[in-house]
């Protein structure tokens, strides 16, 4: 048998997060795609769909880590289309439907408008499917959630929790458009015909001492409902494994790494490679998550525009962290905050290897 393929792709999602995991047979790999960026950069991610055979589009998942415009826009202009252009056999979203009590679907207006979107482009049985189609969620006891996907990939689930879904739940109705009630998709899909942008072409329905001194500042929790709320999850093929970590709390994750570190019996979970939380904001890397992972490999998916992620203070944490030296860095784009890591000398003197996206308008590709 031949080694399993595992290959990462960072979309060009600007300041946001779209990623496909292609693993399992080389000459037939299946997929996994997570979030599709803000608005603006649906265009790659359907270049990329399209670039795939048009008899060849399964998805063994897709998911939809949270709600925020970075990751979710992109998803909800692609099933906006139909027929849809992919064909998911399970979509991980948590929806108002998932996370309420009294509905027994998330966020605010975006996330109604792609539970509408959930409930019309696909079978009931394909929303959280993976968890009986109820909320996908790191329940507080016992052992974390493993899911097997065809093809041999193994996720084990990391975020969200029981809290930090109810503080989203908490929050979804006060942020949610006037006139649509959370839940009521019918109304999320009626406004939703209006939004132009995710309106489809043929209609909706158609060490230094600098370095020693900065990484000793004080960390800035992550407090964020919607960040809280995200879907993350160690993917396993073989021997090859990434942490996908989404915009997930650091907290959340560090704990949820000590619960699997005690079940495998281990003090340090190794991986090949670790996709950076909150696009490398210094809020979502801390320390003492940092002394779970033993990584040669950290991924950056952003362009820094809107909020100048990443934030030196992360990178550097990275850096002084790492298990491995030289460490890697992999940035999707060359710009003003991913430069000052681009000078030989810098990397020769803090022992890394600054890696960039060769062209910004593809995809980047890690293979492991």
């Amino acid at each position: 048998m031949p080694e399993p393929l595992f290959r990462i792709e960072m979309l060009p999602a600007l300041h946001g997060d779209s990623l496909l995991l292609e693993y399992g047979n080389p000459a037939h790999p299946r997929r996994v795609l997570i979030d599709g960026g803000p608005i603006g950069a649906y265009p790659a991610l359907e270049s990329r769909i399209n670039a795939m055979p048009a008899g060849d589009r399964r998805f063994e998942l897709v998911v939809m880590t949270h709600v925020d415009a970075d990751h979710v826009e992109g998803i909800l202009r692609l099933f906006a289309n139909s027929p849809l252009p992919i064909n998911p056999q399970d979509v991980w979203f948590n929806g108002w439907r998932h996370i309420s009590p009294a509905a027994g679907i998330l966020g605010p207006t975006q996330g109604e408008f792609l539970s509408a979107l959930l409930v019309r482009r696909l079978s009931s049985d394909r929303w959280n499917k993976a968890f009986g189609n109820k909320a996908v969620v790191v329940e507080d006891g016992g052992l974390l959630p493993e899911k097997a996907l065809e093809g041999g990939l193994k996720l084990t689930l990391l975020s969200p929790t029981p809290a930090t879904l109810e503080k989203m739940r908490q929050t979804w109705g006060k942020d949610i458009d006037p006139g649509i009630v959370p839940g009521d998709l019918d109304a999320a899909w009626k406004k939703l015909g209006t939004r132009k942008a995710f309106l489809p072409r043929q209609g909706l329905l158609g060490g230094s001492s600098l370095l020693d001194a900065l990484i000793e500042k004080q960390l800035k929790i992550d407090e964020s409902e919607a960040n809280g709320s995200a879907i993350a999850f160690l993917a396993e093929i073989e021997n090859k494994s990434c942490l996908f970590l989404a915009d997930a709390h650091q907290d959340v994750i560090t704990a949820s790494l000590k619960r699997l570190l005690a079940k495998r019996k281990e003090s340090i979970l190794k991986v090949d490679a670790v996709k950076v939380a909150h696009h490398g904001s210094a809020g979502n890397v801390s320390d003492d998550l940092l002394a779970l992972i033993d990584s040669p490999r950290f991924l950056f998916s952003t362009n820094g525009a809107k909020f100048n992620h990443p934030d030196a203070e992360a990178v550097q944490r990275v850096i002084a962290g790492s298990k491995v030296k030289p460490v890697g860095l992999y940035f999707n784009y060359l710009s003003d905050t991913t430069k000052p890591w681009q000078p030989l000398d810098r990397q020769h003197g803090l022992n890394y290897v600054a890696h960039y996206n060769p062209s910004e308008d593809k995809p980047f590709v890690i293979e492991l």
